[in-house]
């Protein structure tokens, strides 16, 4: 049977009026809907594409606007349509308009595409002077497409995991670079979102314990011209064009499924093994950049509407994001394309939360950051997006833009402090006690306030922008010459230490160092209060080779190396998370304040090596490489004993009075087995080493 025709031209195309909703193409009996809103056009035309998207065949004007939505109905069209828009308006960009007709432009609530980009000069509309005349043509053979779908998925008895986030540990990682060199994955879906969905990748993730893979961006992307023309890609993918697609460049490892049936399949998968998946979202700013940018999309159908730009130069674009342009989330319509977008990828894709970048952009009304604005109110009250686990990378870099723990109760916000301060006590030996004791308890003084939780910390010690944990204790300084900016890129401050050999060593002391010192970090990390996330690789031994800002490098660098891991670190992790897991205390839903109940038990005790309560001046003054703190036993579970030593020389503890039993220890000499009866009196703890007990047998 032959397939049938997306676009009907047997009889006269014309489009009739049709509805203003819902926004994008959708297909129904009879015909498909086509909306888009621009409050600023003066006309649109719809035009359409044959298959592939290399031919177009026809240009229809849509015939009606309602409130700033123009709209069609094409009774001759089906979903497998190809189409995009031009868009008539004023050029002045004095005045924040950017009309370009000679431009075709992406739908922004394409859910698929056809065709793909490449970087022309017919995709600008100024010479340097910003004259429209100046500027290139035509730009339809190098963008991609829209694709009219009809979404037909069989999620059959498909679930969401619904972990409780009290007991989540995230797993940071890119779909590509999860598998691209994965053994035991088919070479055909290495690297894609199959990839991610088959056996050996789960069978990882199973082994370590980890709830949730919290993806970087999959929405359709694009490399930035400077990257393009020096054989660079935009790797991690913050650079989106279209909020609605799943990235095709990593699909194609089932060929019979489209990239969105893919995507699909890889949930179902991941939801069936009890993973859930958290979509990292970028929807401070887009792919089109500044005033010298490309007319792609947004900027083409009304500029003036979606982007923030200068109050006292609207030609210019306010810049939060340090990527040109900064997405106008207190416009209603841009609003609502995000909540639009939000809402599809849970109900249509079943994920099962976000990870939201820059977020202190996306709360920005005109007078600055607000805990009440309309991007936080309106997922506050949405009953789907409520519902969801909510994550937020609290800061910009526009005037007030870090806010770490401004955000409202339901949010989980990124906590640098935690990533620094650990850092800081570990590996540069110079912070206070008082603030590590703050950080391991869910960082009470950011986030208690307001009725939020201790949930509300992301705690983290690596994440994709810095180094990887292997990198942090083997560089003193980044080496970023392969991103071609003569390694003035990334982050200065690393509060990395080298542990005495920059780089590669082969010396056993330096290796033997870094190894206690990963696995002491990573102990801090599943020990603390707040929800923790891993970077993927780290538990590998993953090396970016000190290169701490790797955005640009789709290659070696950043696929994770299956062929020599760190198995033994790898099986340390697993034992860290089910130690978490299985005891309560570690990931209390309420805050601890060291208040004796009736029994005179206090729910958290710090203590000194000597086994007295820590106090006074010791808290703050000066870094001391010693500290212990005890939880009370919760819901059954047994008290647990926590010993921090991050000096060079072992550490005598006083235990508190009765048995103890071992169940962590983190020092690796010749892989000493746990105690297996009970200890009391004195504890040893070796150089930067933790040991965590259980009173009891």
């Amino acid at each position: 049977m032959a397939p049938r025709d997306p676009l009907n031209a047997s009889a006269p195309l014309q489009l009739l009026t049709g509805q203003p909703a819902p926004l994008g193409a959708h297909a129904a009996a009879g015909g498909c809907n086509f909306a888009l809103f621009s409050a600023n056009a003066t006309a649109v035309e719809l035009c359409l594409f044959n298959a592939d998207g290399t031919e177009e065949l026809t240009r229809l004007t849509l015939p009606t606007c309602t409130n700033g939505v123009w709209h069609g109905w094409l009774a001759q069209a089906a979903d497998g349509l190809v189409y995009g828009y031009r868009v008539h308006g004023p050029w002045a960009p004095a005045e924040g308009h950017r009309f370009d007709a000679r431009k075709l432009l992406l739908d922004p609530y394409a859910r698929a595409l056809v065709g793909t980009f490449s970087w022309q000069p017919q995709h600008f509309s100024h010479d340097p002077g910003r004259t429209i005349g100046a500027g290139a043509g035509n730009n339809a053979p190098w963008m991609p497409k829209a694709q009219v779908v009809a979404d037909t998925w069989d999620w059959g008895d498909d679930a969401p995991p619904a972990i409780p986030l009290s007991c989540s540990v995230l797993y940071e990682v890119h779909v590509r670079g999860f598998t691209q060199l994965h053994p035991q994955v088919p070479a055909a879906q290495r690297g894609t979102y199959a990839g991610l969905a088959s056996a050996p990748a789960i069978a990882h993730l199973q082994s370590l314990g980890v709830t949730a893979v919290n993806l970087l961006p999959v929405h359709y992307a694009i490399d930035e011209q400077r990257l393009a023309q020096m054989g660079l890609r935009n790797y991690w993918g913050y650079n989106t064009l279209a909020y609605f697609a799943p990235d095709p460049r990593l699909a194609g490892g089932l060929p019979n499924l489209s990239a969105r049936d893919e995507f699909r399949h890889m949930v179902r998968s991941l939801h069936a093994a009890g993973i859930e998946v958290i979509l990292d979202v970028v929807f401070n700013h887009t792919a089109e950049s500044d005033e010298l940018g490309p007319t792609l999309s947004f900027r083409g159908i009304d500029n003036a509407s979606y982007y923030r730009l200068r109050s006292d130069q609207p030609a210019l674009y306010e810049n939060h994001t340090g990527c040109g342009n900064t997405l106008k989330l207190a416009h209603p319509r841009v609003l609502q394309l995000v909540m639009d977008a939000l809402r599809y990828w849970v109900t249509d894709m079943h994920v099962d939360g976000f990870r939201f970048d820059l977020a202190a952009t996306l709360a920005r009304e005109d007078h600055g950051f607000d805990a009440g604005s309309g991007f936080l109110d309106a997922i506050g009250q949405d009953p789907v997006l409520s519902r969801v686990k909510l994550f937020a990378e609290p800061w910009d870099i526009g005037p007030g833009g870090y806010q770490l723990g401004q955000f409202p109760p339901g949010w989980t916000e990124w906590n640098d402090r935690f990533r620094d301060s650990l850092r800081g006590f570990w590996l540069q030996r110079n912070l206070p006690r008082g603030e590590l004791a703050h950080r391991l308890c869910a960082s009470s003084d950011l986030f208690r306030a307001r009725g939020r939780a201790p949930q509300a910390s992301l705690n983290f010690i690596t994440a994709h922008d810095g180094f990887t944990l292997r990198d942090l204790v083997s560089h003193d300084h980044k080496h970023n010459q392969a991103n071609g900016e003569d390694n003035r890129d990334g982050h200065h401050d690393n509060r990395s230490w080298n542990c005495g050999v920059e780089g590669t060593s082969s010396d056993p002391a330096v290796l033997h160092r870094r190894a206690r010192l990963q696995r002491a970090l990573l102990a801090s990390l599943l020990l603390a209060q707040g929800v923790p996330m891993l970077l993927g690789g780290d538990e590998l031994g993953r090396t970016q080779q000190g290169n701490n800002n790797a955005y640009c490098q789709d290659n070696a660098i950043n696929w994770f190396d299956w062929s020599n891991p760190d198995l033994a670190l790898m099986g340390f992790v697993g034992q860290l998370i089910r130690l978490r897991q299985r005891f309560p205390a570690l990931h209390s839903t309420r805050w601890f304040d060291g208040v004796a109940d009736a029994a005179g038990e206090r729910d958290l005790t710090w203590l000194e090596p000597d086994g007295q309560p820590v106090g006074g001046d010791a808290w703050w003054n000066g870094w001391r490489p010693a500290l212990a703190f005890r939880l009370a036993g919760t819901e059954g579970g047994p008290a647990l004993l926590v010993l921090f030593n991050a000096g060079e020389q072992a550490q005598d503890f006083t235990l508190p009075p009765g048995r103890w039993s071992v169940r962590l220890d983190t020092q690796i000499d010749a892989g000493a087995p746990l105690a297996p009866c009970g200890i009391a009196g004195i504890a040893s703890v070796a150089p930067h080493c933790v040991l965590v007990l259980a009173a009891g047998l």
